[in-house]
Formats: C-alpha cells, sequence, structure tokens
C-alpha cells in the first residue's frame, strides 16, 4: 500500500528538484496578500464552473439558474442552501 503524503507539498515536491522548489517558493514569498486571495477567488471559480458542467452533462435540458443552484448544492450544507437561496436539494432529486 503507497504511503500518504504527510503534508499537502509532499505530492508537489516529489518530482520537482530542490532547486526549482526555492525559486517557486521564493516567487510565493515575495508576492502579496492581495495575489495570493485573487488566485483563491480563481481557484474556487474555476471549481464552480467545473460542477456547474458537470450538473449541465448529468441535467442538459436544465435552465441555467437550476444549473447554477445544483452546483452550489454540492458545496453548501442543505439547511443553508434553503436559507441562502430558498432551494432544497432534496426535493429536486
Amino acid at each position: 500500500m503507497p504511503q500518504k503524503a504527510k503534508h499537502a507539498d509532499a505530492d508537489f515536491a516529489r518530482d520537482t528538484s530542490p532547486e526549482a522548489l526555492n525559486v517557486f517558493h521564493g516567487i510565493q514569498r515575495r508576492r502579496t496578500g492581495e495575489q495570493k486571495l485573487a488566485d483563491a477567488f480563481d481557484l474556487s471559480e474555476g471549481l464552480l464552473e467545473m460542477s456547474k458542467q458537470g450538473v449541465r452533462m448529468r441535467y442538459p435540458d436544465a435552465p441555467e439558474r437550476e444549473v447554477f443552484l445544483r452546483a452550489v448544492a454540492t458545496r453548501l450544507p442543505r439547511e443553508l442552501m434553503i436559507r441562502a437561496y430558498g432551494w432544497d436539494p432534496l426535493a429536486h432529486g
């Protein structure tokens, strides 16, 4: 059985030379908090878009609002979906 990574960088660093990893870490240290936060928002948006694409594949005739709601429902608890969007994922199977 393969060993699990002890921390998040383990898999990332496994096939990266120490020199390249040092360059990467140097670049990351010089980036501003604003730049890092923008990256986090971009990644989050990308994940939502991938989730929406999966919904479109499963429900090809769904209107765009339903696609959005189904995608968001994969990330939020049911109670929050109902409070925030007035949409119950269980009622829409």
